[in-house]
């Protein structure tokens, strides 16, 4: 069993130093700039990329919103789970954010989208109505990439493919631009 923790952290540490720290600086900004403008940040993602999300989400419109003293207008698009599940009912699961979006989402607002493939067909339709609708796009994906970073204006690749790895360092993204504001000064 030790070997094989080993092995787990030294690629867990690999995934960690694969974030590229200029694009999370850009995101920083994206964030900073729509939160300025008093726009919203949506959040989506599956599984436990929707789990990351909503962290997200309660960190900064908690956390970094009582610190700078201005609050973050942030949601994410799965936390409803009697809207999602009669958009994936009555219509199909592939429209379960963009039909939020359509409700809540202006221009200039943020979509911030996680996903380890990249192929989601539900978070791929959110961005490219998003872009068309003129909302900042950024997301988050794994080493394959997928059909995210052909459609999102900014993407952060991890570079793994594993699940766990993938998801963990883009919880500590989300993180970091949280405490941005927290403690490094982005406010």
């Amino acid at each position: 069993m030790q070997p094989w923790l080993n092995q787990y952290v030294e690629a867990q540490h690999k995934a960690i130093q694969s974030i590229p720290l200029s694009e999370v600086q850009t995101l920083i900004e994206t964030v900073k700039a729509t939160w300025a403008a008093d726009g919203q940040i949506f959040g989506v993602g599956n599984g436990g990329n929707m789990a990351s999300m909503s962290h997200f989400a309660t960190d900064l419109g908690k956390g970094a919103s009582d610190k700078t003293g201005k609050r973050f207008r942030i949601i994410t698009l799965a936390d409803n789970t009697a809207w999602l599940t009669a958009i994936g009912n009555d219509y199909h699961y592939d429209d379960v954010f963009v039909r939020p979006l359509q409700n809540y989402a202006r221009p200039g607002d943020l979509l911030i989208a996680s996903s380890v493939s990249g192929n989601s067909p539900n978070l791929v339709k959110a961005v490219e109505w998003a872009s068309e609708n003129g909302l900042k796009t950024v997301s988050l994906v794994g080493a394959k990439r997928g059909r995210l970073a052909d459609v999102s204006a900014q993407t952060i690749v991890i570079d793994d493919t594993h699940y766990g790895r993938v998801e963990d360092a883009q919880m500590t993204i989300l993180h970091m631009i949280c405490y941005a504001f927290m403690e490094g000064g982005a406010a």
